[in-house]
């Protein structure tokens, strides 16, 4: 697989042509605060970069390590109510997820992952991009006139 950097960052729909010679465009994968990765990738399991299509669910997680080829493992933290106590417990939860050339991450960085396909037995999960690759998105509000 073959990974090349940018000097900017690319726009979906950008076109370009890898040194072996394939061409990558960069898709819209649909979610719109979530800028794509300063690289580009010629890996199909990509969803930036690839065919790889995503899910609706979003989650903000950490990166507990990486040791796997393509993949590592996060850490979901979330606060659950318990509604007899009045109390809040904090949960968690260790996941497997793709992670794809064009996105570099090590342990303790915050990463933003998408549901997929099931991709081996495990892994259910890809990385789309880090926690500085979020920008402010607002809805555009149309005001119809009379």
């Amino acid at each position: 697989m073959t990974t090349v950097k940018l000097q900017a960052r690319p726009k979906p729909g950008d076109t370009f042509t890898l040194p072996n010679g394939k061409r990558v465009e960069v898709r819209d994968i649909g979610v719109p605060y979530v800028l794509p990765p300063a690289a580009v990738c010629d890996d199909p399991l990509c969803p930036w970069h690839g065919h790889l299509k995503i899910r609706l669910k979003l989650l903000e997680v950490t990166v507990e390590k990486v040791r796997m080829h393509k993949a590592a493992v996060v850490t979901h933290e979330w606060v659950h109510y318990i509604r007899k106590y009045n109390r809040y417990e904090r949960r968690r939860r260790r996941m497997r997820v793709r992670v794809p050339e064009c996105i570099e991450v090590k342990p303790g960085d915050k990463v933003i992952i998408a549901e997929t396909r099931p991709l081996s037995k495990t892994i259910s999960w890809v990385v789309i991009g880090k926690k500085e690759d979020v920008t402010e998105w607002t809805a555009k509000h149309e005001v119809l006139g009379t």
